[in-house]
């Protein structure tokens, strides 16, 4: 008997179809290999929760939902909303139907801290590492999806989280011939239909493969706007003989096209409401009526601007007006998986991938005077007509974007080797190269109706030269131009074992990361400040120390165009063990670092030093220590985990000011410390009755005191908690088959208080928002696979605050005070899709 098929643990029925949910969940195909083979599977009974709970053998916290789970949630909705029930998970999303994004939240770490990979290729942005949560795969299409909670595989190829991994992975080709389509319609004019054909296994060697494509469209839930998704996926999967060897390629594109929400301002931490500002604030007036309240959003009028010859026309609209308030996205990527096996107890896992990125945000637009030096260029006197008026008089509104285009390649790798019955080494490789250009060609707004303004093209003049500002000199206006190349080379080595009869399973693995990021400015930068200058103008003037100055801009230095490199690198340990005892009863701990670069926005801040060199920002990478022990019960109807865990951050990297750069950077400001426990447990006390319920609780306290002004002023958060981080928080699930027909289920999910700012001075309640699902099946007359289902989100409209924005105080006249905003959470909603399966 060997490695790969020893029985590790003899468990009761319940684990058969449950413990390779846990294994599959894996974040490459070299860790899927080493985890899945761990475990023969017994007996034939399912999930008894509906796939919430999950029974999980690896030796670290992780939960799991399974398609089965999936499927009773709400069409198309992001998969970050529907992992929001498993135990250390706050999500925050935008909207009911999920194309609005949100914020996650993990034990603390905020999602930019947080690596979210799909089929184990990591898609936090390359340069912020922002995660875009309204830009993920069908849920329809997700076998598996599943949070580490605090910590990563040893062969994570990610060079940014420091507070665990969320994966997902994508169903495999059916072996017969079959599809479906599925309408959907709701709430707020939702409409989306989607379908998929199987081919089943074809030609001699068994090829099979999968097509989807989805649309989906809706109004938002307050104001003006919609929102629309295109979406495309396939995959073709081949195995290789009998072994589990096989090569699949597999295909993802999604088009977004957004109109933006806006939201309410809240009170300070003295109750005040600044009712100056034509906006009074949601602790005063919390009428959904008022459209200053609860529902304000973007400005739902534009006054109509005038183009007479002659005559100096001004646009003096603000920024507000929805029609001009757009978030567009283009992402796709073509990943690859295979295995082979290359001789006794030897294995070659290799996954190559590539990734495509076209986004846009941001206010996006300026009012431009058409004799702006931008567009005199090197001419002293005269402009460009913007308007078409035939005069260059005027100030005219054009879009000015801040365009992000990624291609990012990737490839994950592992040598599995055998030693014998119970020793296993794995070494891996990751490379993950993101070309990172970040650019915004100057575009124009089409007036042809006045009042109702739109931008030419949602990317600027990126794409059509013809909607391109070009100055006097042929020079298409740029309000940035970079290019950033972030690079990991990842080496990682692993060791399993088994001892005292397979009772003791130990890990014991290293990663190498060496991460490099060329930075790439194309434009004159405006010397101690993160402002550019992107222009055909000539320097007047060359200083000593190197940096030039522009006629008729003063004495602001600017730096030439340059690129700079920064490097960094480190040893990072992952050791885990788990021991099982008893019926179906196991323990297990480990201990694993992490490591988070610095991100590329703030290292293009730069000044002159005094040698004549250019200096930026020396932060240093945040890095992570975690610790985990666990329980785990399983029988053959109850799952149970229960888990706690304590966390070291340190070079913890926010924004604040540099009184040597006059401006704000990224900086390490200090350490967080993080302690607390996770349950979960999934029952079945009787046939068709699936019960679910966690609890999580945390406390997270930040270390230190930082420099905030040029005064050199401390900002008091030493000992204060992290800001959009519940305490507390408790979902359940109660889910039951009435008969063949018919099945409903109910869940609820509690989100504690939230601190907004990092003194600790304001915080938002604590919410409940409770959802229900009902399904009718018709494959008792034949129809197996068709059904049609009911989902009603915030079942008892709640009222409470979703996305926060965060600062540093709300308490007038005190350091670091501001006005605090929150997206508010949406109301009941409700859907129904019907499902046709052939």
């Amino acid at each position: 008997m060997n490695f790969r098929t020893r029985v590790l643990w003899a468990t009761t029925a319940l684990v058969g179809g449950m413990v390779l949910a846990g294994a599959a969940s894996a974040q490459s195909t070299g860790t899927e290999a080493t985890e899945v083979e761990e475990v023969v599977v017994t007996g034939t009974r399912g999930p008894v929760t509906s796939g919430v709970a999950v029974a999980e053998t690896v030796a670290k916290t992780r939960n799991t939902v399974n398609q089965q789970f999936i499927s009773t949630q709400q069409a198309g909705q992001t998969i970050l909303q529907t992992l929001n029930l498993t135990p250390g998970l706050s999500f925050a999303n935008a909207d009911p139907y999920g194309s609005s994004g949100g914020n996650i939240r993990l034990r603390g770490f905020d999602g930019n801290r947080v690596s979210l990979t799909f089929d184990g290729i990591p898609l936090n942005d390359t340069g912020n590492y922002a995660t875009y949560t309204n830009q993920q795969l069908d849920p329809e299409l997700i076998e598996r999806a599943s949070v580490n909670t605090g910590s990563t595989d040893v062969d994570s190829p990610t060079a940014s989280a420091t507070g665990g991994v969320i994966n997902y992975t994508v169903r495999r080709p059916a072996s017969e011939f079959g599809g479906w389509v599925k309408g959907s319609l709701g709430d707020f004019n939702y409409r989306r239909i989607m379908g998929l054909i199987d081919t089943g296994e074809i030609g001699p060697w068994g090829t099979a493969a999968w097509f989807s494509a989805s649309y989906q469209n809706y109004d938002k839930f307050k104001g003006i706007g919609e929102l629309e998704k295109i979406q495309y996926n396939a995959r073709i999967y081949q195995p290789l003989g009998s072994n589990g060897d096989f090569i699949s390629l597999a295909g993802h594109y999604n088009e977004n096209r957004n109109n933006n929400y806006n939201g309410p301002n809240l009170g300070t931490s003295t109750g005040f409401c600044d009712v100056a500002r034509t906006q009074v604030c949601i602790d005063q007036v919390n009428d959904p009526a008022n459209p200053f309240g609860w529902n304000i959003d973007f400005d739902r009028t534009y006054t109509a601007p005038t183009f007479r010859n002659g005559v100096a026309d001004n646009d003096a609209n603000g920024t507000g007006y929805w029609g001009l308030r757009i978030n567009p996205s283009n992402t796709g990527n073509v990943r690859g998986n295979s295995r082979f096996t290359l001789g006794h107890g030897l294995t070659l896992t290799v996954d190559p991938s590539f990734q495509y990125t076209l986004a846009d945000g941001g206010t996006q637009q300026a009012v431009l005077s058409e004799t702006d030096q931008l567009l005199r260029g090197t001419n002293t006197t005269g402009g460009v007509d913007l308007n078409g008026d035939g005069d260059t008089l005027d100030r005219v509104r054009v879009m000015t974007p801040s365009i992000t285009n990624t291609h990012r390649y990737g490839l994950n790798s592992s040598l599995i080797w055998d030693l014998n019955e119970s020793h296993r080494l794995r070494v891996a490789y990751a490379l993950d190269y993101g070309r990172h250009r970040q650019t915004g060609n100057y575009g124009f707004v089409d007036f042809s109706n006045p009042s109702a303004p739109t931008f030419v093209d949602p990317f600027g003049g990126r794409n059509e030269e013809g909607n391109r500002v070009v100055n006097l000199d042929g020079y298409a206006l740029q309000a940035r131009d970079r290019k950033s190349i972030a690079e990991l080379n990842q080496v990682s080595l692993e060791y399993r074992g088994r001892f005292l009869q397979d009772a003791l399973t130990v890990s014991i693995g290293v990663r190498a990361p060496y991460f490099t990021r060329d930075l790439n400015q194309n434009c004159f930068s405006q010397n101690s400040s993160s402002n550019v200058l992107c222009t055909s103008e000539v320097p007047n003037a060359t200083l000593a120390n190197g940096n030039v100055t522009f006629a008729g801009r003063g004495v602001t230095q600017y730096i030439r165009p340059y690129s700079l490199t920064r490097k960094y690198d480190d040893i990072l340990p992952n050791v885990g063990a788990t021991y099982r005892f008893g019926e179906g009863q196991s323990i297990y701990g480990s201990y694993s670092e992490s490591l988070s670069a610095p991100r590329t926005d703030s290292l293009y801040t730069v000044r002159r030093l005094a040698d004549g060199s250019i200096g930026n920002p020396g932060v240093q990478p945040e890095t992570s220590k975690n610790y985990d022990l666990g329980y785990r019960y399983t029988a053959s109807s109850l799952i149970v985990q229960a888990s706690v865990f304590y966390n070291e951050f340190d070079n913890r990297i926010v924004s604040t000011y540099d009184p040597d750069l006059d401006t704000f950077v990224d900086r390490n400001v200090g350490s967080v410390r993080s302690q607390g426990a996770e349950f979960s447990a999934g029952w079945e006390p009787v046939e068709n009755l699936n019960l679910y319920a966690t609890a999580s609780f945390l406390d997270s306290e930040l270390q230190d005191n930082y420099v905030f002004n040029a005064a050199g002023n401390l900002l008091m958060t030493a000992g204060k908690k992290q800001v959009e981080s519940p305490e507390q928080m408790y979902s359940a699930r109660a889910s039951y088959k009435f008969n063949d027909v018919f099945a409903a289920g109910i869940q609820a999910k509690y989100t504690g208080e939230r601190w907004v700012t990092d003194v600790n001075d304001l915080k938002v309640d604590a919410f409940t928002v409770v959802d229900l699902d009902a399904r009718i099946d018709f494959a008792t007359f034949g129809l197996d696979g068709t059904y049609l289902q009911l989902n009603v989100s915030n079942l008892l409209d709640e009222q409470y605050y979703s996305t926060l924005g965060t600062g540093a105080s709300s308490t007038p006249g005190e350091l670091g005070y501001g006005r605090r905003f929150a997206g508010v959470g949406s109301p009941r909603t409700v859907s129904a899709s019907l499902r046709y399966a052939f």
